[in-house]
């Protein structure tokens, strides 16, 4: 076991090293020429500014071809990203020719002043000195001395009150849970100081977390539901009021991250009255605005983390600062942090992960989402086996109309799961024939009547999803089709479902998928893409990919596991991407 300073030294270092890499990383790309990040897609060129409206930048452009995705942090300037005058500003939406992006510091003076000519770069927010103020203040705090830092260690141990063990079980057996969700409410509502729910895909775990804090609340108990992302926390607090919605509930934060927010939401807690309420509620915020005046002092007596397996220990110690009692609800077998940082540099993990295997943890068993077939893969690869579709879950299938369509061979709900391999050979980040397929398949969903809100695609590069989304586009003149049909990467279609979901590699030059190995064919993004669909899953590629590992041996394992993928689905080849 580490020493208390060893574990401070090693999360400091983490966080320093970090910092100083991704602005290095961010001062080489901004060295480069223009052309050259535009070609790359670090950056765009030639923005117009049509409209500023209360903070909103709506700006056009004649091709975006950015790596780019909303939420991205980017500077707004005339050829210089370390203009003084520079404008740093939020993706709020990324289209092709179209993007809109809220400001967050700057003189908006210039932006009417010269509307022509703008270039965006890539931003970034050096948020090092939070996690390092969390980090001084666990190390010197009552609750972090004697709580939080001994919980990380496992010097600590957690205790299970097994009469309110019992309680809970019964209310949540009542209200109609399965086995596995009983049991994970019921032990992390009667544990003292921390638990774990692993909840895999389509299990639950937020409707699990909904009856979670209505529990805590009735006991009248401050919660706190915090994540990594605006999204997660969203996702969280929406749920809850179809489970009791007379729980006290609101979001603290900025107004610019209201957009799928279905509770009230305050720019501080002062403004919710929340302070003056004599029983329990739900606050919903990020970590960091723990560490702002917008719920600064303010005090839990249970911290909720959703999507614990993208938060890492410094980020977790943050949010733990706050309350007595910490769940963790994620699952390691999802995506993982985000770091720039690579394992020899420094050994990184997840809290979900870190703190795993210590035998206080529930691991939710019954999918509601995947079907028998679905859920195959994923439960032999990464659940021990256990992972089950519910009953009802487990026979549904794809339902298509009696019109028919030259794709039904692709389509027949009889085989949920396909490897399409169009055979192509040579490309990167982007393959027109794969997005041409892609959209084909997507408008014989649509003649079969499939909603396009039930139809996603996942795509591994923005380059891939932008060329999708554009074909799609000039394909159908419905804007109510191709804005509702979901074309995104990995991490954006985490946490949610669809009932017919396509996956497009693009990646098709195996020496370039062996480069990639450890991005493309990460084994948590693969089973986060295979995990979206209800009824179908169709994989679209080229089988040239599968053999990445000639090129580098030390892939082979991961080459492995994607062969294991394909060979799981009826694979039906399409020599040069032609039905005949």
């Amino acid at each position: 076991m580490t020493s208390t300073a060893d574990l401070l030294n090693r999360l400091r270092y983490f966080v320093q090293v970090e910092a100083e890499t991704q602005y290095a990383a961010l001062d080489q790309q901004w060295s480069r020429t223009l052309a050259e990040r535009v070609a790359k897609g670090w950056a765009i060129e030639g923005l117009r500014v049509e409209k500023f409206d209360k903070g909103l930048i709506r700006l056009r452009c004649d091709t975006n071809e950015s790596r780019f995705r909303e939420g991205d942090l980017l500077v707004l300037h005339h050829g210089n990203p370390k203009d003084p005058n520079a404008l740093h500003v939020e993706l709020q939406y990324d289209g092709e020719t179209e993007l809109e992006a809220s400001l967050i510091k700057g003189n908006q003076f210039f932006l009417a002043a010269d509307p022509e000519g703008w270039i965006f770069d890539q931003d970034w927010f050096d948020s090092s000195p939070f996690y390092l103020d969390a980090l001084n203040t666990v190390a010197d705090s009552l609750r972090g001395r004697s709580t939080i830092l001994p919980l990380l260690q496992g010097s600590l141990t957690p205790k299970i009150d097994f009469a309110r063990y019992e309680r809970a079980a019964q209310e949540m057996a009542a209200a109609g849970l399965n086995d596995s969700q009983v049991d994970a409410v019921a032990l992390a509502y009667a544990s003292d100081l921390l638990y774990l729910i692993q909840g895999p895909p389509g299990t639950g775990k937020t409707w699990m977390l909904a009856h979670l804090a209505k529990l805590l609340v009735a006991d009248g108990q401050r919660v706190l539901v915090t994540a990594l992302t605006h999204r997660a926390i969203h996702n969280a607090l929406n749920k809850i009021p179809y489970v009791d919605d007379s729980i006290p509930i609101c979001k603290i934060g900025e107004g610019r991250h209201i957009g799928d927010l279905h509770v009230p939401n305050f720019e501080t807690f002062d403004q919710s009255r929340f302070g003056d309420l004599n029983g329990g509620y739900v606050v919903g915020a990020t970590p960091f605005a723990l560490q702002t005046q917008r719920l600064a002092n303010v005090e839990f007596d249970v911290v909720l983390f959703d999507e614990a397996s993208q938060v890492t220990l410094p980020l977790a110690i943050m949010g733990m600062l706050a309350g007595n009692k910490y769940i963790f609800i994620g699952d390691e077998n999802q995506l993982p942090p985000v770091t720039i940082l690579t394992e020899q540099k420094v050994a990184q993990t997840s809290i979900f992960a870190y703190l795993a295997g210590r035998g206080n943890e529930t691991m939710l068993n019954i999918t509601y989402r995947l079907n028998d077939v679905l859920a195959d893969w994923p439960s032999r690869t990464f659940y021990r086996e256990e992972l089950k579709p519910s009953q009802e879950a487990a026979g549904r299938r794809l339902h298509l109309t009696n019109q028919e369509s030259r794709w039904d061979f692709i389509l027949d709900p009889s085989s949920p799961s396909i490897f399409l391999d169009l055979c192509h050979r040579n490309t990167t980040v982007r393959s027109r024939r794969e997005a041409d397929t892609v959209v084909e398949l997507v408008l014989a969903l649509l003649e079969h009547e499939v909603s396009p809100e039930e139809i996603g695609v996942v795509v591994p590069y923005r380059a891939q999803g932008r060329l999708i989304r554009s074909l799609l586009r000039r394909t159908t003149n419905n804007e109510a089709i191709w804005n509702k049909v979901v074309v995104d990467t990995v991490e954006r279609m985490q946490g949610q479902e669809r009932e017919v979901v396509l996956v497009s590699f693009a990646t098709s030059s195996p020496a370039f998928a062996s480069q990639m190995a450890d991005f493309l064919f990460q084994p948590q993004r693969l089973n986060v893409a295979v995990t979206r669909p209800r009824t179908k899953l169709i994989l679209v590629g080229s089988h040239h990919m599968l053999d990445g590992d000639q090129y580098d041996p030390n892939h082979a394992e991961t080459f492995d596991l994607l062969r294991d993928l394909v060979d799981s689905c009826l694979t039906i080849t399409l020599p040069d991407g032609n039905l005949s």
